[in-house]
């Protein structure tokens, strides 16, 4: 709980006892049981809560007994008669409204832009019945017929087009849409008196004994939960954010949302509540009246914050006068610390919109997590509070709740990544650097997700590497990758990265070891044979070692139909068979002359001179008969030409 009011007597001791009281601007109008009338002047002194309260006018006969009195209206005794409320001097009477034990009022202002008009509507209870007037030229006059209610009303106010009613038992509805239908809503309780309050949104507060709920003028409750008093309201006054109830022995402040117990007042057995407009509250007892003077906004939101109460705290900067610019400032600062709050909590999920709202630089926002930012840009940051200590399940929620946040972000950020102008990203705490590069944010992001999505689901590790526009720092998804095992992926980065020398030396590392998914060497056939003529060195380089171990194979990385293999240089890839592999030269020729039908003619040449070079081996083998010639006798069955 924090201070939001203070309490300072206006009246003490009064020797006439109090039955209802009414306020507006600087003036405080009260009725007594005896049916005097008093009409006080309230002045506040500048730089502290002291009142200069004056008795401005009386009135001992104004009338036998005062029931209500409005700011409108001055009172009601058995019917409704209007007066100056400066002077008392009588301006009509509502004749029909002869009996009439209740009203209720609503100053409506016109929709229409600038038109500043103003309706001032009434409803009054006359036994079981409602009638309806409005206020021109200055008479009240008819607004429609009459409407039948169930019982006496005790209690009214109204909500928008329609007026809610508590009668003995139960709170009814009644819709001012000319059929006047009745909606039954809820049985009043255990309370003596039902109460319906008016609020500034123009809702109702309805009370069922110690309970309060917000009703529409559709009859609909609008809070999820009710508000639970100590004990049951005599009355209460809404002062946004904050809702006033008088108790039997004190006043409670309390706020709809979020659902808190802001303050008890003591007070000397309150019974009246009224204001005279925002910040002016005024609670009487008998023979004593109170004014609750507001704490400074800029108090209460230092105390909030230390009590963690940002939601509170929101409210209430946004009502602060202050410039636009520190308005703005302390807003965004609250809900900053308000995310990081709900972080603490372990609302990952809620943090992370709030965070995505607020534009603040992700890499604040990463720095929440273990892990996951490089160390040296880590110490960087700085935090209202101790992070919380995640691990397990916890840990994991956590990750999926980032991983939403970032690849948001991320898709924002690739739309931007054309604009020269730089990231306009704010920081979770004043004085903390963020990066304005683009770019630089996205490097992060992705490597950010490559983490996130290894500690969560490795499924989605190569998706994201294989994104055309992956901005993976190359170190840093190196060194998580190859603690985690995790070499097709890498092969994956590599492979975008355009660095193949290093895809194909974990392959060749790969290549032999038994328990690993790159074990043998297709996958290297398979990634040269991508590598297209750009790449013609790191072919020469890698391919070798497929050849002299698997020589078939290793020239489907000069024979596949691939469209990089056939663009292939034919004469400096022959050079480099007839160099180091002559064996294969022959059925390399016999592929791009066959079947890719090459017409070059020293393609055809050699081709020539390889099968003479082998028709004189067999010859000279023939006339050795101890040199063995399986081999070669083999491989000129295969040419098509013997």
């Amino acid at each position: 709980m924090h201070d939001a009011y203070e309490s300072v007597p206006i009246l003490e001791k009064l020797p006439l006892q109090i039955d209802c009281l009414a306020a507006w601007e600087d003036w405080l109008l009260v009725g007594t049981k005896p049916g005097h009338l008093l009409l006080y002047r309230i002045k506040k002194d500048a730089g502290g809560n002291r009142f200069e309260v004056t008795l401005e006018k009386s009135n001992k006969n104004f009338s036998k007994k005062i029931q209500q009195v409005s700011d409108f209206l001055s009172r009601l005794t058995n019917n409704i008669h209007v007066h100056d409320l400066l002077t008392f001097q009588q301006i009509t009477v509502v004749s029909k409204a002869k009996g009439a034990t209740l009203f209720a009022c609503d100053l409506q202002v016109s929709n229409r832009p600038l038109s500043g008009e103003e309706q001032l509507r009434m409803c009054v209870a006359v036994k079981k019945k409602l009638q309806l007037y409005y206020w021109k030229d200055r008479e009240f006059h008819e607004l429609q017929g009459d409407f039948a209610a169930p019982d006496i009303p005790k209690s009214m106010a109204w909500c928008e087009n329609s007026i809610c009613v508590g009668f003995k038992r139960d709170y009814y509805l009644i819709r001012m849409d000319g059929r006047g239908s009745i909606k039954e809503l809820f049985p009043t309780g255990k309370q003596l008196e039902p109460l319906v309050a008016p609020l500034a949104d123009g809702k109702v507060a309805v009370g069922q004994d110690d309970l309060t709920v917000v009703l529409n003028e559709e009859g609909v409750c609008t809070q999820k939960c009710a508000l639970n008093w100590t004990d049951i309201p005599i009355a209460m006054e809404h002062q946004p954010p904050y809702i006033i109830a008088v108790l039997p022995r004190y006043v409670e402040i309390r706020t709809f949302e979020p659902r808190l117990l802001v303050q008890s007042v003591e007070l000397q057995r309150p019974r009246f509540i009224t204001s005279a407009g925002p910040n002016i509250v005024y609670v009487a007892s008998n023979h004593f009246v109170w004014r609750l003077v507001p704490v400074s906004i800029a108090t209460q939101i230092r105390q909030l914050l230390q009590d963690k109460q940002f939601e509170l705290a929101l409210q209430l900067a946004k009502m602060k006068d202050d410039s636009d610019g520190d308005k703005k400032q302390q807003i965004h600062h609250i809900q900053n610390l308000y995310a990081f709050n709900l972080f603490c909590q372990k609302r990952f999920d809620d943090s992370m919109q709030v965070f995505a709202k607020l534009g603040t630089d992700p890499t604040h926002v990463i720095g929440l997590y273990p892990d996951l930012l490089p160390g040296d840009y880590r110490k960087q940051l700085h935090y209202p509070n101790p992070l919380p200590t995640l691990s397990g399940a916890e840990l994991e929620k956590a990750h999926l709740a980032l991983i939403d946040y970032l690849t948001q972000k991320r898709s924002h950020l690739v739309k931007q990544l054309n604009d020269s102008d730089p990231s306009t990203t704010s920081p979770l705490m004043e004085g903390t650097p963020t990066i304005k590069s683009r770019k630089k944010l996205l490097q992060i992001i992705d490597t950010t997700l490559l983490k996130c999505y290894l500690h969560t689901n490795v499924a989605l590790v190569s998706p994201l590497l294989r994104l055309e526009n992956n901005h993976c720092h190359i170190e840093e998804s190196e060194y998580v990758l190859k603690k985690a095992h995790k070499y097709s992926e890498l092969i994956i980065l590599y492979e975008k990265k355009g660095l193949h020398q290093k895809a194909l030396q974990v392959l060749l590392d790969q290549s032999t070891k038994a328990n690993s998914p790159l074990k043998g060497h297709e996958r290297t056939v398979q990634y040269l044979q991508r590598l297209g003529a750009e790449n013609l060195g790191i072919i020469f380089e890698f391919s070798p070692w497929v050849l002299k171990t698997f020589p078939e194979d290793g020239l489907k990385i000069f024979t596949e139909d691939l469209t990089e293999v056939e663009s292939l240089p034919r004469d400096k890839v022959l050079q480099f068979l007839k160099d180091g592999f002559k064996e294969l030269a022959i059925p390399y020729l016999e592929h791009i002359i066959y079947v890719w039908e090459e017409q070059g003619p020293e393609f055809h040449n050699v081709l020539i001179q390889l099968y003479l070079g082998r028709v004189q081996v067999l010859m000279k083998d023939k006339t050795n008969p101890h040199i063995t010639t399986s081999t070669s006798q083999t491989n000129m069955k295969n040419s098509p030409i013997i």
